[in-house]
């Protein structure tokens, strides 16, 4: 069934794009949801829905969507950022219609507090160069220069492959613009600009102005997917565990830190997170590491 609010939907869109500037993942994963929550809402009231009528919705309609979407397999964190996606419509709608939002209330499942699993100093940097030795030619010097970065200054893929080529030469610190458009400057140790400058000696293509840092095979945008696939490979060889992943050595760069004696709001500055209570959670990692040691090292434990 069609409903007359799925253009209110793709008007979101463009908000979240363009007034929000939310990335591309973001955008298209609410925008994913608002959709499914329309189409949830047709056949469960059997009705169309139009942009007023998301005014008025009551709290049963928001549960019965939770529950069809917990019903299909959904997990608790999806089921939470799902209804975070459907509340943030429903007020999208009523603002676009210059009314003041008034959301029903209804609980979102709680969120399992998961822990980042760390990989040890030695492992990131094995992974790293097994990456850099998987092949002859100059894309394991690229892939190796990616993980060492990740690892050594704590950046998210995403903002590895959105580094500009401006940024050489790479010196001691990087400017990096993050999630939201927000930026912070972050070290560079020495091993990772060595691999940046062996990458940047071996890339056949020019590495000039706003062209990316990191190039695909062809000389174009280099596509994520292509090095996680590299790490995968890597750390089968390797017979690393699978959650060796690219975001675990951003996690591993921020346990070390915090286990060196980095003070939390040092490193939410670092990282980039918006709020310390993102930070926090590496406490707990910490945490665990030493229960970990103590219980398999005290003859008493």
């Amino acid at each position: 069934m069609s409903h007359p609010a799925q253009a209110l939907a793709v008007r979101w869109a463009s908000f979240l794009a363009h007034d929000r500037r939310r990335s591309p993942h973001t955008v298209r994963a609410y925008v994913a949801t608002a959709h499914r929550f329309l189409e949830f809402l047709g056949r469960h009231r059997g009705e169309e829905i139009g942009r007023y009528g998301l005014l008025t919705l009551p709290a049963s309609d928001l549960r019965a969507f939770l529950a069809d979407r917990r019903a299909s397999g959904l997990g608790a964190s999806s089921a939470a950022r799902e209804m975070s996606a459907v509340r943030a419509f429903l007020s999208f709608a009523a603002e676009d219609l210059g009314e003041i939002p008034q959301l029903p209330r209804t609980r979102a499942p709680k969120r399992p507090r998961t822990l980042p699993r760390p990989a040890s100093p030695d492992d990131a940097l094995a992974l790293a160069e097994e990456a850099g030795s998987a092949s002859e030619d100059w894309t394991a010097a690229r892939d190796m220069a990616i993980l060492l970065l990740l690892y050594g200054s704590g950046l998210r893929i995403a903002e590895a492959m959105g580094l500009p080529a401006s940024v050489l030469p790479i010196g001691r610190t990087l400017r990096v613009t993050g999630k939201r458009n927000k930026t912070r400057v972050v070290p560079v140790v020495d091993a990772v600009r060595e691999a940046i400058t062996a990458y940047t000696q071996a890339c056949p293509y020019p590495l000039t102005g706003s062209t990316p840092l990191f190039l695909g095979a062809r000389g174009g945008p280099l596509n994520a997917d292509l090095v996680r696939r590299s790490v995968r490979s890597a750390r089968r060889r390797l017979g690393l565990p699978d959650s060796l992943t690219p975001h675990a050595l951003r996690h591993s760069f921020a346990t070390h830190l915090l286990a060196g004696g980095a003070d939390l709001r040092s490193l939410q500055e670092l990282l980039g997170h918006a709020s310390l209570s993102s930070t926090q959670i590496y406490t707990q990692v910490d945490a665990a590491q030493l229960l970990d040691i103590y219980r398999h090292a005290h003859p008493r434990a």
